[in-house]
C-alpha cells in the first residue's frame, strides 16, 4: 500500500489528480495542459546587470477549446490540506479570467466558483465528482450571457495558428476572447486598452480572424493612421487572409474583398467628393476596427468621426495604448469601458516589457533662467524680448547653442561608457532643433561618423533621405543609423525592438504624448540582449510619472553631480529626490501635438518648425548641469532608494526572518544552487553585490554578512579550514584526490560549479580519468554525492 503522505506533489498529480479530470471527460491531449507557465518573469535590474523573477505557473489549465480557458487547478502534497492551493490559485484565475477554481491533495478537490451563479461559492468535492467540460462550459455561457447558438459558435472559433507554435500570450487571449464575447452579445462600441509593445496588431488579428471564420462578420474594415503602419499589418500579422485582403490606394474602390486596410486619409478629405468612403453604402461594412483610436476618432468633430458615423451600423472596436479622457475628448464617451486594459506596469511585471532607468539632468538656464542684456541682439542681430527665459523656452523662443552641445555632449558620453551602437531615440522640440542636435552629436563623435556617415541621422517628417532610414533604425540587423534625432518620432509604425536609449529634450506635458514616446523602448529583444532602456530626460518630462494616470514607473532615477558620468553607478547610495519640485499636469490638459492632414504625412505628425513663432539664436551663452539623480523600480512597483546592499538585506529577510532559519535551510538543501536562484528570482543578484561587497566572498557569506551582520570568510579561508580538519584520510586515493580538487575548484569559482556532477568531465578531473571512473572510486554515485554533500557541511561548519 502506497503512503500518500510521502508522496511528491508530482506523483499526486499523476496517480490523483490527472485519472480524475480525464474520469470526468476531459481530454488529456486536448484540453488538460500541466505546469503551464503564463508570464515571463519580470526583469530586474541591478547596475549593468538583471535577471528575470520568476513565471506563474500552474499546475492544471483546462480548456473547453483550445483558445477558451475554463479552470485551473492548483495541486498541494497530501500532507497539506484539500484547500491549501486555493489562495494561489484564485491568483492565477484572476489574472487568466478563469470562473472555476480548484485545490487538490489528491484526496479530494475544494471548487470555488468565481461566476456568483452557484448557490455556495466553495465546495468540497469527491475524486469522481470533478464536472465534465460540458457542464463547466454550460455555466460559463450562463455567466457570460452567451445564450444563442450564434453566439456560442462566434466564441468556439479556434484562433488562427501558423503551424510555428505560435499562440497568443495570455493577456492577448483575454482580450480576444473579452472582445468576441462582447461582440457575439450584440455590443456595438468596443474599447481594447493594451500597452505599447503588447501585441495589439496580433491581438486584432485573431479578433477579425474568428468572427470572418464564424461568419459573425463578413466585410470589414480595419484604419489606422500611417501609412508604414498599414503596410507592416498587411505584410505581417494580417497575411493569412491572402486573397480576401485588400488595401484602399489611390482612393479607387473594389468591393469584391471581405477585408479591408485603409489609411484614415485615404478614405476622407475636405470636399464632398474625396470623401471615397461613400462609395460604400453605409451597411456594406459590419465591422470597424479603429487602430490608435485615441488620436483623432475620439474627437467628435475629426474626419475620422465621419466615416464612424457613416458606418454607423457596423460595430466598431477601438485599440489604444491610452485612451484619451479630457473635457473635449474622449475614447470611453464614444466606446464605452475598455472590455479588457493590459498596463504598461502589468506587461513589466509579467516581464514581457522592459523595465527602465531613468537618468535626469537639469541645465542651470533652465532651472535659475537667463535674462537678456538690455538691447541685447541674437547671432542674427534680431533684439532679444527683455525677459527672463526659462525651461519651458528653450528651443522653442530661446536657442542655447552651447546647451544643445551640453545635452549632445552628455548623450555622448553615456553611449561611451556604454554601448556606442546602442540605438538611440533623441525627442527635439521640432525640425530645427532636431538639425541641431545631429550636427552637434555628429561634430561629438567624428570617429564613428567617419565609420558610417549615417551614425546619426535626422529622421524627421520633411527629410526624404532621413525617413528613408526608418526601416533600418528600427531593423535590429542593421547597425546603422545608431542615433536618430527627430521631433515626433512617435506612436505607430515605430517598432524599436532595440532601442535602449530615449532621450528626453522636448517639451511634453501630454500624458498620452508621454506613454507613447516611453512605448518606443519597453519591447524586449532577448536576441539582442535588450532587456531594460535608459531614459535620459533634460527637461523634466519624467515629472509624468507623479501623474496618477501613469502606471508604469521607473526602475531608477539618477541625478549624476556636475562632472560625474551620465551613466547610473552599480550601486544607488545617493539621495534620491522623488518628483518633489515637480508640478504635474492634470489629466485634463492634454494635446497630443499632433497634426493630421488629409494626406499621409509618413509616420511623423506635427514636425513642423512653428510658423510665426520668434526664435532668437545665442552662440556664446555657457551653461552648466545643476543636477542629475537616479531611481529604480521594485517588485512591488514602489520605487527603490535604498542601495543594493540595504534592498539584498531586505529581500533576504523577507524570505528569511532570522540567521537560524537561513543557516536550516542551507544546510538541510540538496543543492544550495537552488536556494541561490530562488534569492535571484526574488531581486539579489549576487555577483555586483559580490563586487561591492568582496569578489573572494562565498554567495552564502555574502548573503549572511549582509543580511544578518555576520563576519565573513573567503572561499580561500573556508577550503583551508576544511583541510586542516584532515578528514580526506578516510578516503582512497584517487576518492581523495578528487575532493581535494574540489575544494581547489570552490575556492576558485565557488559552491554552485562543483555541485554538478558534470564538472567531472572537466579539467583537471578528465585528466585523472572518466567521470564513471571517477564516481566509482568512492563506491557508485550515491556514495560520490554523499561525499559531496559531506564536503559541503565541513565547509559551511
Amino acid at each position: 500500500m502506497v503512503d500518500k503522505k510521502s508522496l511528491s506533489e508530482r506523483d499526486i498529480c499523476s496517480k490523483y489528480i490527472t485519472p480524475a479530470v480525464t474520469a470526468a471527460g476531459w481530454d488529456l491531449y486536448t484540453q488538460i495542459r500541466e505546469e503551464v507557465s503564463f508570464t515571463k518573469g519580470r526583469v530586474i535590474v541591478r547596475g549593468k546587470l538583471h535577471t528575470r523573477g520568476e513565471q506563474k505557473r500552474a499546475d492544471y489549465i483546462l480548456y473547453y477549446k483550445p483558445n477558451i480557458p475554463l479552470a485551473v487547478i492548483e495541486a498541494k502534497e497530501n500532507g497539506q490540506s484539500v484547500g491549501a492551493g486555493m489562495q494561489q490559485a484564485l491568483n492565477y484565475a484572476e489574472t487568466l479570467g478563469v470562473p472555476f477554481v480548484f485545490s487538490s491533495n489528491g484526496d479530494a478537490f475544494l471548487m470555488h466558483d468565481r461566476t456568483g451563479l452557484a448557490k455556495r461559492t466553495e465546495q468540497e468535492l469527491a475524486l469522481d465528482a470533478f464536472p465534465s467540460p460540458a457542464e463547466l462550459w454550460q455555466r460559463y455561457c450562463q455567466w457570460k450571457g452567451l445564450e444563442t447558438a450564434d453566439a456560442r459558435r462566434a466564441v468556439e472559433m479556434p484562433y488562427y495558428d501558423d503551424g510555428g507554435g505560435r499562440a497568443p500570450r495570455y493577456y492577448q487571449t483575454n482580450a480576444i476572447n473579452n472582445t468576441i464575447e462582447a461582440v457575439a452579445k450584440a455590443q456595438q462600441r468596443i474599447l481594447l486598452v493594451m500597452a505599447t509593445g503588447t501585441g495589439k496588431t496580433y491581438t486584432a488579428f485573431q479578433i477579425i480572424w474568428r468572427l470572418w471564420k464564424s461568419k459573425t462578420k463578413k466585410r470589414i474594415l480595419f484604419l489606422a493612421d500611417r501609412n508604414i503602419l498599414v503596410d507592416q499589418t498587411k505584410n505581417n500579422d494580417f497575411k493569412p487572409f491572402g486573397a480576401a485582403m485588400t488595401k484602399i490606394s489611390k482612393r479607387q474602390i473594389d468591393k469584391s474583398y471581405e477585408i479591408y486596410l485603409s489609411l484614415y486619409q485615404a478614405v476622407t478629405g475636405n470636399e464632398e467628393e474625396q470623401n471615397i468612403y461613400k462609395q460604400f453604402s453605409p451597411d456594406f461594412f459590419d465591422l470597424i476596427v479603429i487602430d490608435e483610436c485615441h488620436r483623432g476618432s475620439a474627437a467628435e468633430d475629426s474626419a475620422w468621426r465621419a466615416i464612424l458615423a457613416y458606418f454607423s451600423s457596423a460595430t466598431h472596436i477601438g485599440l489604444t495604448a491610452t485612451p484619451k479622457e479630457t473635457k473635449e475628448v474622449s475614447s470611453i464617451y464614444y466606446f464605452g469601458d475598455p472590455v479588457y486594459t493590459y498596463t504598461l506596469k502589468q506587461g513589466i511585471e509579467d516581464g514581457f516589457l522592459a523595465p527602465y532607468k531613468v537618468v535626469r539632468i537639469d541645465i542651470d538656464k533652465d532651472v535659475q533662467g537667463w535674462r537678456p542684456d538690455k538691447g541685447q541682439a541674437d547671432k542674427h542681430g534680431l533684439l532679444i524680448e527683455d525677459r527672463v527665459y526659462n525651461q519651458i523656452d528653450m528651443d522653442r523662443k530661446l536657442v542655447l547653442e552651447k546647451r544643445t552641445e551640453l545635452v549632445a555632449r552628455k548623450i555622448t558620453d553615456f553611449l561611451t561608457a556604454t554601448d556606442p551602437y546602442a540605438k538611440t531615440i533623441v525627442f527635439c522640440d521640432d525640425i530645427d532643433h532636431a538639425e541641431r542636435m545631429r550636427q552637434a552629436l555628429v561634430n561629438l563623435n567624428p570617429e564613428r561618423v567617419k565609420e558610417n556617415r549615417k551614425y546619426v541621422m535626422r529622421i524627421t517628417g520633411d527629410e526624404i533621405e532621413g525617413k528613408a532610414e526608418l526601416d533600418n533604425f528600427i531593423n535590429p540587423e542593421e547597425r546603422y543609423p545608431v542615433i536618430a534625432t527627430t521631433s515626433k518620432l512617435m506612436t505607430t509604425g515605430v517598432d524599436a525592438q532595440t532601442c535602449k536609449l530615449i532621450v528626453l529634450d522636448q517639451h511634453i506635458k501630454s500624458m498620452t504624448e508621454f506613454k507613447q514616446i516611453i512605448g518606443r523602448g519597453t519591447r524586449i529583444n532577448e536576441d539582442y540582449d535588450k532587456f531594460w532602456f535608459t531614459i535620459m530626460d533634460f527637461k523634466k518630462a519624467t515629472e509624468l510619472f507623479a501623474d496618477p494616470d501613469f502606471d508604469g514607473e521607473p526602475v531608477m532615477i539618477y541625478a549624476p553631480k556636475v562632472d560625474e558620468s551620465p551613466v547610473p553607478p552599480d550601486d544607488d547610495e545617493q539621495e534620491v529626490i522623488l518628483d518633489e519640485n515637480g508640478n504635474p499636469m492634470p489629466t485634463g490638459a492634454e494635446n497630443t501635438g499632433v497634426t493630421l492632414s488629409g494626406t499621409d504625412d509618413g509616420i511623423f505628425g506635427g514636425d513642423a518648425p512653428g510658423a510665426g513663432r520668434v526664435k532668437y539664436v545665442l552662440a556664446d551663452v555657457t551653461v552648466h548641469i545643476v543636477a542629475e539623480r537616479v531611481q529604480y523600480y521594485g517588485p512591488d512597483g514602489k520605487l527603490i532608494t535604498e542601495s543594493l546592499k540595504d534592498y539584498t538585506r531586505k529581500t533576504v529577510r523577507k524570505d528569511y526572518s532570522s540567521l537560524d532559519q537561513f543557516l536550516l535551510r542551507w544546510s538541510k538543501a540538496e543543492r544550495k544552487a537552488a536556494i541561490l536562484r530562488e534569492l535571484e528570482e526574488h531581486g539579489v543578484l549576487l555577483q555586483p553585490l559580490a563586487e561591492e561587497v568582496g569578489k573572494d566572498f562565498d554567495a552564502f557569506d555574502l548573503i549572511c554578512h549582509v543580511a544578518f551582520d555576520q563576519p565573513p570568510l573567503t572561499r580561500r579561508e573556508r577550503a583551508e579550514n576544511v583541510k586542516k580538519r584532515n578528514y580526506f584520510v578516510k578516503y582512497g586515493d584517487q576518492a581523495r584526490k578528487v575532493l581535494e580538487t574540489l575544494l581547489e575548484k570552490y575556492a576558485d569559482t565557488g559552491i554552485e560549479n562543483i555541485e554538478d556532477i558534470k564538472i567531472l568531465t572537466l579539467d583537471p578531473f578528465k585528466n585523472m580519468g572518466t567521470a564513471s571512473e571517477l564516481v566509482s572510486a568512492f563506491g557508485g554515485k550515491p556514495a560520490y554525492i554523499a561525499a559531496l554533500y559531506e564536503l559541503e557541511k565541513n565547509l559551511y561548519a
